[in-house]
């Protein structure tokens, strides 16, 4: 419930905001439209320029939400198309789309870290996850899934996210947003995978003690983990459905 609760807000500011920009501010978008471009690549460099010098877990986690949010704004940016709303439908829903999916991999990830807590195994430091594999494989692999989706690997759903927003991007004209987006990508992977590398490929401070799982939490885990890959894969569905809600609350 508490990992609900804070998936909320997220969900609710991506919808004001919407209809904010697009039913209050339309006659002013020539105006705001720049304004949201250098918030998005603000966004993006000071959301993964301070991630990637954590050593802190969690708070490395927050600041990246600074960066994908930085992706959400370009997906609202690449939206404001004269004449077209066909591709504004499209702009816009590629940036529920991540909005979405991005939610469901950091319900996940929180998930995983409450999980680990509860049996006593400290999730602070990046350097407490040092040989998770040897502790519990299954622990390990969702951490892996989840890693691989936010830094934007293929073929799992956070990949997909981002080549929709960059095509609603490009489409729009905005080529040299779009590598901005491209190269901070880049940036914000290398700290992902150097929690898989701790995970997997460091040996553990301490002996390596067994972590015990119940079903149902193994359950609801694998079935996000399923998800995270299942949507990565067969992508379009969900993608049809944000067009959908899109252009139905935009009349």
């Amino acid at each position: 419930m508490t990992l609900i609760l804070g998936a909320a807000p997220k969900l609710a500011a991506f919808a004001i905001t919407l209809r904010l920009l697009v039913d209050g501010l339309h006659g002013l978008a020539a105006d705001w439209q720049p304004m949201l471009m250098i918030l998005a690549v603000l966004s993006l460099a000071i959301g993964n320029l301070t991630a990637i010098v954590q050593t802190n877990f969690k708070r490395m986690l927050a600041y990246s939400t600074i960066s994908h949010t930085g992706f959400v704004l370009l997906g609202l940016m690449a939206g404001v198309v004269d004449g077209k709303p066909d591709a504004a439908a499209s702009a816009y829903g590629a940036a529920l789309f991540y909005m979405l999916t991005y939610v469901l991999t950091t319900l996940g990830t929180f998930g995983i870290i409450l999980l680990l807590a509860r049996q006593g195994f400290e999730c602070e430091q990046i350097d407490d996850l040092k040989g998770l594999n040897r502790r519990n494989p299954w622990h390990a692999a969702i951490v892996l899934l989840l890693m691989f989706s936010l830094a934007g690997i293929p073929p799992l759903v956070g990949f997909y996210a981002k080549l929709a927003v960059l095509q609603a991007l490009v489409e729009a004209g905005h080529v040299a947003l779009a590598v901005v987006a491209v190269m901070f990508s880049l940036i914000g992977a290398f700290y992902y995978l150097r929690v898989v590398k701790v995970v997997y490929f460091d040996d553990p401070v301490d002996q390596p003690a067994a972590l015990a799982v119940t079903a149902g939490q193994r359950s609801i885990l694998s079935l996000n983990g399923a998800l995270i890959l299942v949507l990565g894969i067969l992508p379009g569905g969900l993608m049809a459905l944000c067009v959908q809600v899109i252009q139905a609350s935009l009349g």
